[in-house]
C-alpha cells in the first residue's frame, strides 16, 4: 500500500485593484503606443513645472521688486554686459527671466484651459441630458441654439462673450475678473460639442430596459439621468474633454495674443508671445521663440493624448 502525498491547497490571493488595472486592455494599449507614452511624459513634465513654478523658477518675474532693468534683452546663456548675470533662456525687455515667465505663464494657461473645459463640460452634459431625455420643445430650443452657435467660429464667439462680460464689469475690477471672464467666454463657446454627444448617447440609453425599470419603480427624471444614464455616456465625454483642453489652451493664447485675454499683470503664454512678437525683427528672437515652443509642445501633447484616448476607448478598434 503506497502512501499518497498530502497535497495542501495553496491559498489563492486576490489581485489588488492596481494589479487588475495594470492588466487591463487600456493599460496594454497605452504601453504599446510610443506616441501616447511620450505625450503623457511631456504633459506631466509641463504640468508639474507649472504647479511647482515657485520652487523651480529662479525669481518671481511678476514681482516688481525682483526686477532689474539692466538685465533687459540678455541673450540665452550669455552674461549681461552690465550686471554679468547669466540666464538660461535669456530675459525680456523688462529684465524678466524668460524661463521663469514661461513657468508662471503656463500656470495661467493651464488654469484657464482646465477651468473652461470643466465649465463647458458641466454645461454641455446638463443640456445634453435634458434635451435627450425630455425631447420635444426643450430639445428643439437647445439643439437649435447649438446649431446657430456652430455657424460662428468659436474664437469669435469667445471674443464676443469676453467683450460683453468685460463691458458690464466695473472698471476697477476688470483686471481682477479678467481671468474668470476669459474662462466664461471660452467655456460658453465650447459647450456645444459636449451637448450634442451627450444628447445622442442619451437618446440611445433612455430606450433601454434599465431606464424603463427605473421609471416603473418611481424614480424621478433627475435621478434617472444622474444615476443611470450619465455613467453610461461618460466615455465619449472624456475623449472630447481631453481634445477640448488643447483647443481651450490655444483659444486662451489666441485671445491673449490679440490683447483681449489675460491682463498684463497676469500674463499667460499667449501674452508672452504677443510681447515677444514685438521684438522678433529687432534680433531678440528668444523672447518669442521659447514661449511659442512651450505652447506648441503643451497643445500638441494634449491633442495627441486625446487622439490616442479616442482610439483606445473605441470598441470597434479593439
Amino acid at each position: 500500500m503506497t502512501d499518497t502525498p498530502n497535497l495542501e491547497k495553496t491559498p489563492v490571493r486576490d489581485k489588488s485593484r492596481f494589479a487588475v488595472a495594470m492588466e487591463s486592455d487600456f493599460v496594454y494599449a497605452f504601453k504599446r503606443s510610443p506616441v501616447a507614452i511620450v505625450s503623457c511624459i511631456v504633459v506631466l513634465i509641463l504640468v508639474l513645472s507649472a504647479v511647482f513654478a515657485p520652487l523651480i523658477a529662479t525669481t518671481n518675474p511678476f514681482d516688481p521688486a525682483s526686477l532689474n532693468l539692466m538685465n533687459g534683452f540678455t541673450a540665452p546663456m550669455e552674461p549681461n554686459a552690465f550686471t554679468g548675470d547669466t540666464f538660461l533662456l535669456g530675459t525680456d525687455d523688462q529684465g524678466r527671466d524668460v524661463f521663469s515667465t514661461i513657468l508662471y505663464g503656463m500656470r495661467i494657461s493651464l488654469f484657464v484651459g482646465v477651468a473652461a473645459v470643466l465649465f463647458a463640460m458641466v454645461l454641455g452634459i446638463t443640456l445634453g441630458l435634458i434635451s435627450g431625455y425630455f425631447g420635444g420643445w426643450t430639445e428643439t430650443i437647445i439643439m437649435r441654439t447649438a446649431d446657430v452657435q456652430l455657424t460662428f467660429p468659436s474664437i469669435l464667439v469667445a471674443m464676443l462673450i469676453f467683450g460683453i462680460a468685460k463691458g458690464i464689469t466695473p472698471v476697477e475690477y476688470r483686471d481682477q475678473m479678467a481671468i474668470w471672464v476669459l474662462i466664461l467666454a471660452i467655456g460658453l463657446s465650447d459647450w456645444v460639442q459636449f451637448a450634442r454627444v451627450v444628447r445622442s448617447a442619451t437618446l440611445v440609453e433612455k430606450s433601454k430596459d434599465y431606464v424603463a425599470a427605473a421609471r416603473l419603480i418611481g424614480r424621478k427624471p433627475g435621478a434617472i439621468m444622474l444615476r443611470h444614464i450619465l455613467p453610461n455616456v461618460l466615455s465619449p465625454v472624456l475623449v472630447i474633454a481631453t481634445i477640448s483642453l488643447a483647443l481651450a489652451i490655444i483659444a486662451e493664447a489666441t485671445l491673449s495674443f490679440l490683447g483681449v485675454g489675460a491682463p498684463p499683470t497676469q500674463p499667460s503664454l499667449g501674452t508672452l508671445i504677443r510681447i515677444g512678437q514685438g521684438f522678433l525683427f529687432s534680433g531678440e528672437w528668444w523672447i518669442l521663440l521659447f514661449p511659442a515652443v512651450t505652447l506648441l509642445a503643451l497643445a500638441l501633447s494634449v491633442n495627441l493624448l486625446g487622439d490616442w484616448l479616442r482610439d483606445a476607448l473605441n470598441p470597434r478598434l479593439r
